[in-house]
């Protein structure tokens, strides 16, 4: 397996792992809520542009997504500070706990998956996932969700 092949490889079992999850965890929340939540618990508040760009979404299903969520307590508009034409959203104590739980459901529900591995297996997971967090920590801002 080439290098590129190898981390296409992490990324698709990384996405199917987590649609395994949810469907073994019964959770039918959209995927896009834990990836707008996540972005918003990493980045603070952001405008809905930036936020959708950061989430790979288009800004009308983003604003309508941000309106179920609002809807759902789980984020609130506000002013932005720095022009108070425009609105920053942001994710509620109730939102990073809900993610914070989502992220716990999804270790548990994947463990039983990983029971038969042995030390070796788990320092390169721990490994890898040190090295791909090391990744996403230098990623761009434009890229992360940086405010804007």
């Amino acid at each position: 397996m080439h290098k590129a092949e190898a981390i296409t490889a992490i990324v698709l079992a990384a996405h199917a792992l987590a649609r395994i999850a949810a469907h073994d965890a019964g959770n039918d929340a959209p995927s896009a809520q834990w990836r707008t939540l996540s972005i918003l618990d990493q980045g603070g508040g952001m405008r809905l542009g930036a936020l959708a760009s950061a989430a790979r979404t288009t800004q009308p299903g983003m604003t309508r997504l941000i309106g179920a969520l609002e809807s759902a307590g789980l984020v609130e508009r506000g002013a932005d500070p720095r022009d108070s034409r425009a609105t920053v959203v942001t994710a509620t104590a109730a939102g990073i706990r809900a993610l914070h739980e989502w992220r716990t459901e999804l270790g548990t529900t994947l463990a039983p998956r990983f029971d038969d591995l042995g030390d070796d297996d788990w320092r390169a997971i721990e490994r890898t996932a040190a090295i791909l967090g090391e990744r996403v920590q230098s990623t761009p801002d434009d890229m992360t969700g940086a405010r804007g």
